[in-house]
C-alpha cells in the first residue's frame, strides 16, 4: 500500500511539472505571446506541430518564475488565432491580436502570410505608437523578409532559404555520383526562390550538373502527384531539391516511392512531418535534409531536450521538434528583461544584437541576433535518413522506425550570409 501511494504521489508530481502552467486568479498579468497560424486545412497538422513547440517554450520559462520586470515577474501565456493558411485570414487573426493589446505575434508557415503580416505591423505601429507589436519568425524563410523587404518590427529566427540551400549544395557538391537534379516547388513566393537560387548555386558549385526538371506546383491544393514523380523518373535524375513541407512534402515522397524513383532527396524538410514514414526504406541514405538541429546530435544537451518533449508529448506523431523555436521565446524573454518593458519598440531594440549562449536550454542551441537585418544567425546541420539503431540514430522520428544522422555540421559563423537590407528605424 504504502509503495502504491508513493507511486501514485511520483506520478501526480511529474503530471505536475509537464502540465501547462496556466495563469491563476490573482497572480500577475500574464505577457500573451500570439500564435497565428494554419490550424485547419491542409497544414493544420504543421502548425499544430508549431504549437506543441511553442507551448513547451512557454511553460519551461514559466515553470522557472516567468519573466522577471520591474514591477515583479510575469507569466507568458500562448494565444492561438486559426489563420487558415491564409493571408487573408491572417490578417483578420492580427487585427483581433492587436484589440487585445498583444505585443508579440508568432508566424511562420508561410512566406506569403509573413510579408503580408509585416506590411500590416508596418502600417499599424506607424498609426498607433502607443499598441505597437513584433512579428516573431520561426520558419517562413523568404530571404526577402530580412533583405529588400526587411522592417524593424520583424525578426527571423529560422536560416532563410539561401542559408539552408548553401548547406544543401555544400553536401551535394561532393555527391560525384549526382549528374542530373531535377527541381520541384511550391508556387509561392518561397518555393519561387528557391528554384531560382537553387539553379544558380548548383551552377556555381557543380557546372558539369544538368537541371533536367525545374517546375512549381500549386500550393496546398495537389492530392495526386503521382504524374509529378513520374516525370522525376522520366527525367533519369540522380538528385531531387525541393522545398515542400507539410503534406505536399509528404505527398511527393509517398508519390516518389511508388513509382520507384531512387534519386537522393535533398530536401529543406524531409525529416519530419510524416516524411520518414511515407518515405519508408527506400530513403535510408538518400533522403537529406538540413536544420538548425536534430533529435540524433549527440550531445548531453540534445539528450535531454528530446527526452524532454517526448515526456510533454508522448504520442509518436507529435515528436516535431525545433531548437529554433524554443531560443526565439528565450531570446524574447531575454529582450523584455533586458529592456524592463514589454513595449514592443524597446524589445526590438533591446533584441537587435542580442545573444544566446544556450544556457537556459542547457547549452543546446546558440547564436545571435543580426543588428542590420534582424535575421538570427546559427548552426545548420545536413543529416541523411537511416534505420533505427544504425550508428549515430540513436532516436526515430514520430514512431517511424527511421530517423537522420549528422552527415555534415557548419559552425553558425559559415553559415551568416551577406543582406541587402537598409532598415528604417522609429
Amino acid at each position: 500500500m504504502i509503495r502504491l501511494f508513493a507511486r501514485a504521489v511520483m506520478a501526480l508530481a511529474a503530471a505536475a511539472l509537464s502540465a501547462p502552467l496556466l495563469a491563476q486568479p490573482g497572480t500577475a498579468t500574464p505577457i500573451p505571446l500570439a500564435l497565428i497560424e494554419g490550424l485547419s486545412g491542409p497544414f493544420a497538422n504543421a502548425g499544430e506541430a508549431v504549437h506543441r513547440n511553442l507551448l513547451f517554450a512557454v511553460e519551461r520559462v514559466n515553470r522557472r518564475g516567468g519573466v522577471r520586470l520591474p514591477g515583479g515577474a510575469r507569466p507568458l501565456e500562448l494565444v492561438r488565432f486559426d489563420g487558415k493558411g491564409s493571408g487573408e485570414e491572417s490578417l483578420a487573426m492580427l487585427r483581433s491580436a492587436l484589440d487585445r493589446r498583444v505585443a508579440f505575434v508568432t508566424q511562420g508557415n508561410s512566406s506569403a502570410v509573413a510579408a503580408a503580416l509585416v506590411e500590416a505591423l508596418n502600417k499599424h505601429n506607424q498609426r498607433s505608437p502607443d499598441a505597437r507589436a513584433l512579428l516573431l519568425n520561426y520558419s517562413a524563410v523568404d530571404p526577402v523578409l530580412t533583405n529588400e523587404r526587411c522592417s524593424f518590427w520583424h525578426f527571423r529566427f529560422d536560416a532563410h532559404a539561401d542559408m539552408r540551400l548553401a548547406a544543401l549544395v555544400a553536401v551535394l557538391r561532393a555527391d560525384g555520383a549526382v549528374k542530373k537534379v531535377y527541381l520541384i516547388g511550391q508556387d509561392y513566393s518561397f518555393g519561387q526562390h528557391v528554384r531560382r537560387e537553387a539553379r544558380a548555386r548548383i551552377a556555381a558549385a557543380r557546372p558539369d550538373v544538368q537541371i533536367v526538371g525545374d517546375e512549381l506546383h500549386p500550393m496546398g491544393r495537389v492530392k495526386d502527384f503521382l504524374p509529378y514523380a513520374m516525370k522525376v523518373k522520366a527525367s533519369g535524375a540522380q538528385a531531387l531539391l525541393t522545398g515542400n513541407w507539410g503534406n505536399d512534402l509528404t505527398l511527393l515522397v509517398k508519390a516518389l516511392r511508388e513509382v520507384g524513383v531512387e534519386a537522393r532527396i535533398y530536401s529543406f524538410y524531409g525529416n519530419a512531418l510524416g516524411a520518414p514514414a511515407a518515405i519508408g526504406e527506400a530513403g535510408v541514405g538518400r533522403v537529406l535534409a538540413v536544420s538548425e538541429w536534430h533529435p540524433n546530435v549527440d550531445t548531453p544537451a540534445s539528450r535531454d531536450f528530446h527526452a524532454a518533449f517526448r515526456a510533454r508529448f508522448p504520442k509518436p506523431d507529435e515528436d516535431y521538434q525545433h531548437a529554433r523555436m524554443q531560443v526565439m521565446v528565450e531570446l524574447l524573454v531575454a529582450a523584455i528583461e533586458r529592456a524592463g518593458s514589454t513595449e514592443a519598440g524597446a524589445v526590438a531594440r533591446a533584441m537587435e544584437g542580442l545573444r544566446y549562449d544556450g544556457s537556459t536550454l542547457g547549452g543546446l542551441h546558440a547564436g545571435w541576433m543580426r543588428a542590420d537585418d534582424h535575421q538570427f544567425i546559427q548552426p545548420l546541420v545536413v543529416s541523411v535518413m537511416d534505420r533505427l539503431g544504425a550508428p549515430g540514430v540513436r532516436v526515430d522520428n514520430e514512431g517511424s522506425g527511421y530517423g537522420f544522422r549528422t552527415v555534415r555540421a557548419f559552425e553558425a559563423r559559415a553559415t551568416e550570409p551577406p543582406h541587402t537590407c537598409t532598415m528604417e528605424r522609429p
